[in-house]
């Protein structure tokens, strides 16, 4: 019997399921697996889409029909339960404590982390966090 893998996704997966952008298609092919993530990322997710939505890249209704997918989609862990860690992270990292929140989940479930963002795939680079990174 085969166990299923838990990945925790950040933001920079997730929108690309429901904007076309690069490696949307290798993003869509995580979708039905073990997903998992931090309640934040529905912020980020809302907060990327209104930006589209004031360029006019996606319309209004595209915007609001994504969240209550997206909650369907990943299991969704309170930040609030990762915040201390997060902040450690993001002060040894250097880097914003958003994504810190995304790491600290991933170490929490010895998962690994999938994400499209080079600069935080960087900022692991020589850390404790650098064996729990994928890039997308």
């Amino acid at each position: 019997m085969s166990r299923a893998l838990t990945l925790v996704v950040d933001t920079s997966v997730a929108l690309k399921w429901y904007v076309e952008e690069p490696e949307s298609e290798r993003a869509e092919a995580l979708v039905g697996g073990g997903l998992v993530a931090p309640d934040w990322m529905l912020a980020e997710v809302a907060n990327a889409l209104w930006k589209k939505v004031m360029k006019g890249e996606i319309t209004r209704d595209h915007a609001c029909a994504v969240l209550p997918h997206l909650s369907e989609t990943v299991a969704l862990h309170p930040a609030t339960e990762l915040a201390e860690a997060a902040l450690e992270a993001a002060l040894e990292l250097r880097h914003p404590i958003y994504d810190g929140l995304f790491l600290v989940l991933a170490e929490e479930l010895s998962a690994d982390l999938v994400t499209a963002d080079l600069r935080l795939i960087h900022a692991c680079r020589g850390t404790r966090f650098e064996s729990r990174i994928r890039q997308l």
